[in-house]
């Protein structure tokens, strides 16, 4: 069986390409760094560390790569690949579209076998956001004829893999945890027999499970973190007050996501429980300023502080920790993070008021909006 992976970084190697391997695909990694690729293509192996005391390590074997600019060569793995996936980050997906989608109408040409394309990104319906941008690049015939055997199923994923330097550059650490769920009523064909997926007919809950508690905490440690000048999560998770505002925004969310999707409420609990434990894990500690760039995407009201927030309301939950996380990252002013630069332009050229507006999409006058403000002036006064 052949899988092409596009992304071949830590999180591609570390953690899809390490359960594909498991699962006994032969793995093409398809990426940019002709470095990497090079690499790859000359060990044909690498190694996956876990990150804790034992430092368990596994060896990914049967692998190679394609340079992505070479979409002739991709385009032909594509055509006879069984599966598809992606780690490249949510706003790539657009630029691998069209060589896929040249895929796709080569596999066509040869037959058209079913065809599972799965996109693994931090993000909502990314597989459904690549469709989009493939059957974009697709003819009208072509179309008809991917609509019978490509499918698009939604995922969640769930790795925290460390920024790292290792002196072995395939070798990646990650933590031991991993979560992996897919919609299995978009899948095309046979379902992929990969250990480690877990198959549900309704993704979405999963989906904010784990944006509005992973995400949303692991941003609340961040840029809580961020404004006491400590540089990483596990020593901001050594803070009492961090730690305390951060349980108190997961309890937000965690009340938005049981009154939303009838989740277990203890069962919950001891989820969130989990994931504040991984936060504090020494050996996958990450730098706050890392885990907090980009907060134009992090602020909008769709994502991970906005969104349980806004839903909030719908059942009368007062979302006060919430407020005080996207104040603090209304406040994140790191300035090799390009996104932070331009959100405090913003705010000093039109004021803050303007900026919770513009940014999160909170209307005046609301009590979302108020509480923002207020928290974003006392945390001013504080730091």
């Amino acid at each position: 069986m052949l899988a092409v992976h596009y992304g071949a970084g830590n999180i591609g190697r570390g953690f899809i390409g390490q359960l594909l391997h498991q699962a006994g695909y032969e793995i093409c990694f398809v990426d940019v760094n002709q470095e990497l690729v090079e690499e790859i293509n000359n060990r044909k192996e690498y190694t996956v560390v876990l990150a804790a005391e034992e430092k368990t390590a596994f060896t990914v074997t049967s692998v190679r790569a394609v340079n992505g600019k070479d979409e002739d060569a991709v385009a032909r793995e594509i055509a006879k690949a069984d599966l598809v996936t992606t780690a490249i980050g949510p706003n790539i997906l657009k630029f691998i579209a069209p060589v896929i989608a040249k895929g796709i109408s080569l596999r066509l040409q040869q037959g058209g076998a079913p065809l599972n394309v799965i996109a693994c990104e931090n993000m909502i319906g990314g597989s459904s956001a690549l469709r989009s941008f493939v059957y974009a690049a697709l003819s009208d015939a072509d179309k008809e004829q991917a609509d019978k055997v490509i499918g698009f199923p939604d995922a969640a994923v769930d790795r925290i893999v460390p920024l790292q330097k290792n002196d072995d550059k395939l070798l990646v650490t990650v933590e031991p945890f991993y979560e992996w769920v897919v919609n299995q009523s978009q899948i095309v064909g046979a379902v992929p027999a990969i250990d480690g997926v877990t198959y549900v007919d309704d993704l979405k809950p999963f989906i904010e499970r784990k944006l509005f508690t992973v995400n949303t905490g692991h941003a609340t440690v961040a840029y809580l973190g961020y404004l006491q000048g400590l540089p990483s999560i596990d020593q901001a998770m050594k803070n009492p007050d961090i730690v305390a505002t951060t349980q108190k925004v997961l309890h937000e969310t965690g009340a938005v996501l049981v009154a939303k999707y009838g989740f277990d409420r203890e069962k919950h609990e001891a989820y969130i429980n989990k994931i504040l434990k991984r936060f504090t894990n020494p050996y996958i500690s990450d730098e706050v300023t890392r885990v907090g760039r980009s907060p134009v995407r992090k602020l909008s009201p769709a994502d991970r502080l906005v969104s349980p927030a806004t839903q909030a309301a719908a059942y009368e939950i007062e979302p006060i920790g919430l407020a005080t996380v996207i104040a603090a990252a209304l406040l994140f002013d790191y300035q090799e993070d390009p996104e932070a630069v331009e959100v405090q332009s913003f705010i000093r050229d039109k004021g803050i008021e303007k900026a919770i507006e513009h940014y999160t999409g909170v209307a005046a006058g609301t009590a979302l909006f108020s509480s923002i403000l207020a928290q974003y002036n006392q945390l001013k006064t504080t730091r």
